[in-house]
């Protein structure tokens, strides 16, 4: 069954950090384990902005070498595909230029402010971004590198199943992400996932107090550990 996606369900789950709904989703539902989430190494240049929540905008694009038959009006398209829906999206672009991915950035200055005019509130790519210091203010970017050029940077499609550092992402599927990367979070757990990451933390924080209290023993830490499961 869908969740409703509300304005509280997204603000309680900004209020996560992106391992901790990893450890939710994995609470729920063992499979979520090992699927769902970036997998290889992003940069992000704003470690220092809170953990986004919103709904994914995909696409994809090359940047090696020039398409002369895709004009601006593909870019267009895009924006106002951007541009539609009522919940807070973000952009998940996948480069499509093979080992040459981040040849040339499609994200800096001038797209980071048009997709927050949007009404985005971030970007996942594994291409990569420039402009750091000329960067919409709050909007957060996770990608594969930093580079210096936007080359030949064009748009191929969108709104169309894409997998950006392994994760497999969907139009419209919720993403969660911070500085440590994004996971699709499934609209069907959406909203178990607030009481998961609270039985998780209440598993953990067994170990935690244990381990900063002067009685912390090998003994007692093994026997805590006898108890609770996946702590991590």
């Amino acid at each position: 069954m869908m969740t409703v996606i509300t304005a509280e369900l997204l603000s309680n789950l900004a209020a996560l950090d992106t391992p901790t709904v990893c450890n939710a989703l994995e609470e729920i539902d063992n499979k979520f384990r090992d699927r769902g989430f970036t997998t290889e190494p992003l940069v992000c240049p704003f470690p220092n902005l809170k953990p986004i929540v919103g709904v994914a905008r995909t696409g994809m694009i090359r940047s090696v070498r020039p398409n002369k038959s895709i004009g601006a009006d593909k870019r267009v398209s895009y924006y106002e595909y951007v541009s539609k829906g009522e919940l807070p999206r973000i952009a998940i672009l996948q480069d499509l230029d093979g080992p040459n991915a981040g040849h040339g950035a499609f994200w800096g200055e001038v797209n980071s402010n048009v997709h927050k005019a949007l009404g985005a509130i971030g970007v996942v790519t594994d291409g990569c971004i420039r402009d750091i210091p000329d960067w919409a203010e709050g909007f957060q970017a996770l990608a594969g590198s930093i580079k210096p050029s936007h080359a030949h940077v064009h748009m191929l499609d969108f709104g169309c199943q894409v997998t950006v550092s392994g994760m497999v992402v969907e139009h419209d599927d919720l993403i969660h992400a911070d500085q440590h990367g994004a996971v699709v979070v499934p609209k069907e757990v959406a909203g178990e996932v607030v009481a998961a990451a609270g039985r998780v933390a209440a598993k953990e924080k067994i170990i935690l107090d244990l381990c900063k209290s002067q009685e912390f023993s090998f003994e007692k830490l093994k026997n805590a550990m006898l108890g609770p499961k996946d702590i991590h």
